[in-house]
């Protein structure tokens, strides 16, 4: 036991010592790159830098950075989450429609906008997108929940979820469709994702929803552990399942919305990092898989900034489809081996 916490302790010591090296290298990637000189300075000693590097590093590279890391971690958590309530490897924190609700807000303020004759941009409305997203995912939280008191069965939620989410991209579709070309441009730009539309006030503001909800999430981490054996024994072992089910519901949907509000849909990071954190910890212990998937996501999106800067000289790839990418192996690798130890 005593050999497994300390094999525990190191692999813990090596994913942080991966993410400080990342952390530090992506400061310094962009389209003007920055020396680690340069950053070291900024954090000690930052009378001896020019007013337009301080505003580069601190409103684009710390900003983008700090949403990497936060969002990165957020979708981990939440991916991990909903594969144990659903007991389902391939549940992610987009099944319960929390983003489509997310997208159809953002999609009322700028596909709406020519549809009632006026027009909005992501770029000169980001609060206005902001809160529309957030709006949007809050209505579908609040139909989740309803759905989630009235059915006990699991599946029947996760199906209900699925649903939802078919129903408003219909209706984003629609919109899409009467819209006109700017308008769905801007909003297609959004469904890419970006960290670097974030500023950072916004990045910092991500800060204490994110870790104050996660907190609270991995207090739950025993009744979680006996609900991987099944909700009968659970409920057998006095856990509450209604109650556990509106913790989960609320947090990934605060989670999963304010990343999405912030940054567009990310897809893929929060359906793989919970596999990899199984694989490299070899457990199931949520007491160590959310500290471990906080720690991975973080890592997974940072990897997935770096390559989106690094790999087109011409611009920034959407940040999007570099996730896709490098989680697609993972989902398949999953599928092929099907290995019964994952939840």
């Amino acid at each position: 036991m005593k050999t497994k916490g300390r094999e525990n302790m190191v692999k813990f010591a090596v994913i942080s010592i991966v993410l400080a090296g990342l952390i530090l290298f992506d400061l310094t990637v962009g389209t003007n790159r920055i020396s680690l000189g340069n950053i070291f300075d900024y954090f000690f000693f930052p009378r001896q830098l020019t007013s337009s590097t301080v505003f580069t590093i601190k409103e684009f590279r710390l900003a983008r950075v700090i949403t990497a890391v936060v969002a990165g971690a957020a979708l981990a958590v939440s991916g991990l989450l909903m594969q144990t309530i659903f007991r389902n490897p391939l549940a992610g924190p987009y099944v319960l429609g929390i983003s489509n609700g997310a997208g159809l807000g953002v999609a009322v303020v700028v596909l709406g906008g020519s549809i009632w004759g006026f027009s909005h941009s992501i770029e000169t409305s980001n609060w206005m997108i902001l809160a529309a997203s957030g709006l949007g995912a809050a209505a579908v939280l609040m139909l989740i929940l309803a759905v989630s008191m009235r059915v006990k069965d699991v599946l029947s939620i996760l199906i209900i979820g699925i649903l939802i989410s078919g129903v408003v991209a219909s209706i984003v579709s629609i919109m899409q469709f009467f819209s006109n070309d700017v308008n769905v441009k801007s909003y297609v730009v959004w469904t890419m994702g970006s960290l670097d539309a974030v500023s950072f006030t916004e990045s910092v503001l991500l800060i204490p929803i994110c870790m104050s909800v996660a907190l609270v999430l991995y207090m739950f981490s025993k009744p979680l552990n006996l609900m991987l054996l099944g909700e009968s024994f659970a409920t057998t072992m006095g856990v509450n399942i209604k109650l556990i089910r509106v913790v989960v519901f609320t947090g990934v949907s605060i989670l999963t919305g304010a990343v999405t509000a912030f940054c567009g849909p990310l897809g893929f990071l929060g359906l793989a990092v919970p596999h990899i954190s199984r694989w490299i910890f070899n457990t199931s212990n949520h007491f160590i898989l959310i500290p471990a998937s906080v720690i991975l996501g973080a890592v997974f999106l940072l990897c997935g900034d770096i390559l989106s800067h690094t790999m087109y000289a011409g611009g920034v790839l959407p940040i999007n489809a570099i996730i896709s990418v490098l989680g697609a192996p993972f989902i398949i690798w999953i599928v092929f081996k099907n290995q019964r130890t994952i939840i």
